[in-house]
Parts: structure tokens; sequence; C-alpha cells
């Protein structure tokens, strides 16, 4: 899809359905209450015939999914109760965080910075609009094309360099090469004191649960079909260390056992989130 082509990412997609299919098909308590996103993929009424909405199949990678949904929420939630005042979520795609928060983001006081690519952000807003969901004014649609000056158009849309942010970036590293993945870094790592980094990797096939690895192999291989292949894999070691060396001045590697441990722990039906894709966190 070119940037001028307009209509939704399919992984963005997916995302939004998985977080619907959590709410509807896993017991409660649930991790994310997030039906928006379905609302505004509108993927008819057989979406959850498709194969990669298997309840069985996706289990653990849903949980992941709403999982580090609800991480980047709750860090956002407890970094804004400390004063920081903007939250930059990179490759926004169907994040419904401006919808489904909005009284904590205004009680808050904080300034919501989406930024996508422009042919699925202006879709987005399409929708928004069809569903009669406004856009408050503390919420900036951001589009930019990722290989040129994203960086100034964010500064444009009225990001506050000098101030604390904080900036999340979910289900985007495993697309960009380590040379990409650094220079994001330095990017955020030039951002205010203060000012925290949350991001998601995928890490190496052979370190996947041995049930979830066929699973990953046909991700990517869907991917690399689709034109977006998966480039980058990391374990924690290595991109603490990339973080460093970027500039920031600590990093921590939060697992799968993390989340499990904190969203998880009272359930019976054995919901668990996939070592596949954990979670970085880098504070400048």
């Amino acid at each position: 899809m070119s940037a001028e082509e307009p209509g939704p990412e399919h992984t963005a997609v997916r995302v939004a359905l998985w977080r619907a299919l959590h709410l509807l098909a896993d017991a409660p308590p649930h991790v994310v209450e997030d039906e928006v996103g379905l609302r505004i993929a509108d993927p008819g009424e057989g979406w959850r015939e498709r194969p990669d909405m298997d309840v069985d199949a996706t289990r653990r990678t849903r949980a992941s999914i709403v999982a580090r949904a609800r991480f980047v929420e709750d860090l956002v939630e407890e970094l804004a109760e400390q004063g920081v005042r903007q939250y930059v979520v990179l490759g926004a795609g169907l994040d419904t965080f401006a919808q489904r928060r909005a009284a904590d983001a205004g009680r808050l006081g904080l300034r919501v910075f989406e930024v996508d690519r422009p042919g699925p952000q202006a879709w987005k807003r399409q929708r928004l609009a069809a569903l009669g969901l406004d856009v408050p004014a503390w919420l900036r649609f951001v589009p930019v094309d990722f290989e040129g000056d994203w960086w100034g158009r964010l500064a444009a849309a009225g990001l506050d360099p000098a101030a604390p942010a904080v900036v999340a970036s979910a289900g985007v590293t495993m697309y960009l090469s380590e040379d990409d993945v650094s220079a994001t870094f330095r990017l955020v790592a030039g951002l205010a004191p203060g000012s925290t980094f949350v991001t998601t990797f995928l890490r190496p096939v052979e370190d996947v649960e041995p049930e979830q690895q066929a699973q990953l192999r046909v991700a990517m291989e869907g991917a690399r079909a689709a034109g977006t292949p998966f480039v980058s894999f990391y374990r924690p070691g290595p991109l603490i260390a990339l973080a460093r060396e970027a500039g920031f001045r600590e990093a921590r590697h939060v697992s799968a056992a993390d989340l499990e441990k904190r969203y998880f722990t009272d359930r019976t039906d054995g919901l668990r989130p996939s070592r596949g894709e954990e979670l970085l966190v880098a504070t400048v």
C-alpha cells in the first residue's frame, strides 16, 4: 500500500480484531476492553471465521497483544500522574486510547500525537467521523512518510522537545533494520530529561515457546508475501545495549513472564502471553 492509498494496514486491522476477540471470547476480567477498534475496522459479520481469528490457535498471541496495550497505557497514566503531558504513538494504526480513555486524558492534561502514514491515517479519520466519534482538541494526527523527516513533522504538529514525553512504538521494530531502530532510539533519546520510550520487539523464533514457533513462522511468511517482511529480531541484552548506545540513561526489559505476573496471575483459563513479543522501556 502506498502512502497515498487510503485504507487501513492489514496488521493494524488484525490487532484491532484480536483485541475485540479477547473481549468476546475470553472470560473476564479482561486485560483491555476495546470494542472501538472493531467498530473502526468494520470487518463485516464473518470476521470471526477468519483463519487468523481462530480462538484456540491465537490464544497466546492475543494475550500478548492486549498485555502490551495495557502495559503501555498503564505506563502513560503513571507518567502523566508524575507530570508528563505529551504522549506520542508511533505507527498508531487503529489505536483507540484517545476514544476509550478520553476522560483520563482530559483529567491528566495530556496531548496525544498519533503518528502514521497519510493513507491509513486519513482512512481512520474518515471512520471516526462516520461513527460520530469527535476528535478532541488535545489529539493531534500527524501524517508522515517514515522515510522522510517525520520527526520534523511531529515537532511542527506541536510536540515540545523541551518538555518530557512518553513515546510508544508497538509492533513496529520487526519491520525496521537495526540502523533504523538505532536512528529512532537516538531521536527519542534526544527528548527532554524525564522522557520515556516503550517499544515492543520480536524475539528469534528459537526463543519462542515450541508450540508457538509454527505460528510465528506463518506470520513471517505472510508478512513477506505482503511485501512487509520481518527484518529484525532481538534478544533483550543486545537491544538494551543499543538503547544505551543511543543515549538513554536507563533501559529495562519487560518479559512475557513479567506481563503474566502483572495481568494474568488470577486467571483460571490458562490465558497468558507468549515470549514471541516482549517490551523494552528506556528513559532519558
